[in-house]
């Protein structure tokens, strides 16, 4: 909506000439992707004699895209705000905040050491009226509510995180033109996905690259699938017990997951270059099959980032596009996602803490950074034509319509399962070894660091 009161726009300007030095990226009131009249009734606060800190992940050109939406909010306030970025943000929160100097807000790329700074009391809790917000306004808003809700230091729940900025890992990449000229479609549920696939290796062809190399990090792409089909084959609470061990590694269901992405993996006719070459692949090199001709194979299964891998040159939705790793339509899950994010917390409390939350809550905060680049939201109510490219809309469009959204799993896990053992086990599994062994062996490890 476009909104047309000039004195609003002239007073946005002069607010913003003192605090900032470069203009604002999209000029106030003129692009009618944007909600201008939701930022002018935000306008009305004053914070013109407050400072606000944030520190977070995004050095280089990341930082520049989120200075370029706190610009806005130093615009309407009149708040003087600094961003620092940090490639060891993890390691400089936890010295800061015991040594007392936190910055105001904290942004973590992952809800584990979020959690465990509020068992410490260094996080402030935003309160039930903001997990009310979320709940109402993102999709599958209850799911962002629990991500983002911790025990304090007297052991009492409450949400401390506001999930802002949201990546996917649950999709396909195919190349359109090597479906149509074979004459397949994209599959709508997890029973056509495995058809297709059968149907793929008896027309002689090959469905799958995968790739599980990543020097140290070596099997870590086979944790997704993992996670991906537990979300699909199992309720949203049997997977945050099984990340948080309340059900062990080697239960059933457990075991039934890794053994379903085993019947992907472990048929040799169903991988490019055979089963055995899985592990030895690097994941940033598996996609290239998809581009060549004739194609080694015809999907891959990865997070929204790997594009980056893609040759150059290559355009999203001409020659490569993507789907949703679908549901299984027999068990009646819904549309689970699986994915990351950043997560918006309070170090240390003030006015304009409280009120950069707020802004967070406006349309306009989720516009001004969906139009730029690398961004996702579950905002229902954010204008989905704000999206600067069709492959953003697009998966934003699956990430409004996911029923459950869950973060990875090992991410949540400690570092020695989530980080090593599951890595390795997933890599033992998929050259050979037992599914049920592999999960007991994850689940020992586990033993013996409680």
């Amino acid at each position: 909506m476009k909104f047309k009161g000039m004195a609003f726009v002239a007073a946005v300007v002069m607010c913003a000439a003192p605090a900032l030095s470069r203009d604002l990226v999209f000029p106030p009131g003129v692009d009618d992707r944007f909600d201008w009249e939701g930022y002018e009734s935000f306008s009305r606060t004053d914070l013109s004699d407050e400072v606000l800190t944030i520190s977070g992940p995004w050095t280089g050109p990341d930082k520049v895209l989120v200075e370029n939406v706190l610009a806005y909010f130093e615009a309407a306030t009149g708040a003087r705000v600094s961003y620092a970025g940090s490639d060891s943000f993890e390691q400089d929160i936890v010295i800061a905040a015991r040594a007392g100097s936190a910055p105001n807000i904290a942004v973590f790329p992952q809800p584990g050491l979020a959690a465990d700074m509020a068992r410490r009391g260094y996080l402030a809790p935003l309160g039930e009226e903001t997990a009310d917000w979320v709940r109402a306004n993102y999709a599958a808003g209850e799911s962002w509510v629990r991500l983002g809700s911790y025990a304090d230091r007297d052991g009492d729940t409450a949400l401390f995180g506001f999930f802002y900025k949201v990546e996917l890992k649950s999709l396909v990449w195919y190349v359109p033109d090597n479906f149509t000229e074979a004459g397949y479609d994209v599959p709508r549920s997890m029973e056509e996905l495995k058809a297709l696939t059968e149907m793929i290796a008896a027309d002689g062809a090959t469905p799958w690259c995968i790739g599980l190399g990543s020097g140290a990090a070596t099997g870590w792409p086979a944790t997704d699938w993992v996670e991906d089909l537990l979300l699909r084959r199992q309720p949203p609470g049997v997977y945050d017990a099984w990340v948080e061990n309340a059900i062990p590694f080697d239960d059933a269901r457990v075991v039934d997951a890794i053994e379903d992405y085993g019947w992907f993996v472990r048929n040799g006719a169903f991988v490019a270059n055979g089963t055995a070459s899985v592990a030895t692949t690097d994941f940033r090199d598996s996609p290239k099959g998809l581009f060549t001709f004739p194609p080694k194979c015809y999907m891959h299964r990865q997070a929204s980032f790997i594009p980056t891998f893609f040759p150059s040159g290559t355009e999203i939705g001409r020659d490569v596009d993507f789907f949703y790793f679908p549901a299984y339509a027999g068990m009646d899950l819904g549309a689970p996602v699986l994915g990351s994010g950043t997560l918006w917390t309070i170090t240390r409390d003030s006015p304009a803490a409280r009120a950069l939350i707020a802004f967070l809550k406006t349309p306009i905060a989720h516009e001004l950074w969906m139009a730029q680049a690398g961004f996702l939201t579950p905002f229902k109510a954010a204008n989905r034509d704000a999206y600067a490219s069709e492959l953003q809309r697009a998966q934003g469009d699956i990430l409004i319509g996911a029923t459950t959204f869950r973060f990875d799993g090992s991410d949540l896990m400690p570092g020695e399962i989530g980080a090593d053992a599951f890595w390795k086990g997933m890599v033992a599994y998929t050259t050979g070894q037992g599914a049920a062994r592999v999960a007991r062996d994850i689940q020992a490890r586990w033993d013996s660091i409680r």
